[in-house]
């Protein structure tokens, strides 16, 4: 079984890979190959609700053991169609994802539509990152942490996503974060079950679809 999980950039992947690491190992075990990419050039968030459904439902046609998962950023909100939640934003793909099914003509195979799965970061993947907050410590040279954000983190709002936090916080300190090398290593310090709890509305409903995955 192959699952194609589209992100929106490097820094999600990079971050991603690492965190699930031994989860992504024991489902390669299990003949399950978990693959993270990114949708074409261009906005990111924008590229990947416009390509990644038609690029799906041409992937799940010819591969009919692939699963293909869209997981992008709630923020910025309203990016191509309205959309405040994760619920809206999940919606809006689905609704892409339909369109690029019936264009095919197979607009009555339910089997390929529940191949098409919709996750999202809320808001954005550093919302991760503030839920590794030993990782994050360790990451910045100090001892503690004065926690101005919200618990879960996940409650962050669109004025203040995750990424902003964590600019700030980096900032305090005399440096800047940078996500592509950062992220990865706080999020190398932590167990992805751990922080699936502390990211219950949206990530850990990912892994535990991964986790439930079987092949065949």
């Amino acid at each position: 079984m192959m699952v194609i999980v589209y992100v929106e950039g490097p820094s999600d992947q990079f971050a991603l890979r690492v965190l699930l690491k031994s989860l992504l190992d024991q489902k390669h075990q299990q003949g399950i190959a978990v693959q993270f990419h990114q949708p074409p050039p261009g906005h990111r968030k924008r590229s990947l609700i416009t390509n990644v459904p038609r690029k799906a439902a041409s992937i799940l046609l010819n591969r009919p053991d692939a699963i293909v998962i869209a997981m992008p950023d709630l923020y910025p909100p309203n990016t191509v169609f309205p959309h405040q939640t994760c619920r809206e934003l999940e919606k809006g793909i689905l609704d892409r994802f339909d369109q690029a099914v019936r264009s095919k003509g197979r607009e009555n195979d339910e089997r390929l539509k529940r191949r098409f799965k919709v996750f999202c970061f809320k808001h954005d993947m550093e919302a991760l990152i503030l839920a590794a907050e030993e990782g994050l410590k360790n990451r910045l040279g100090i001892g503690s942490l004065k926690i101005t954000w919200r618990r879960p983190v996940e409650d962050q709002d669109h004025h203040a996503p995750p990424k902003r936090v964590v600019e700030r916080l980096f900032e305090s300190q005399g440096t800047h974060y940078r996500e592509t090398a950062d992220a990865p290593m706080v999020l190398a310090q932590s167990n992805y079950q751990a922080i699936a709890e502390q990211c219950p509305q949206c990530f850990k409903p990912f892994v535990e679809f991964l986790t439930g995955l079987h092949a065949g």
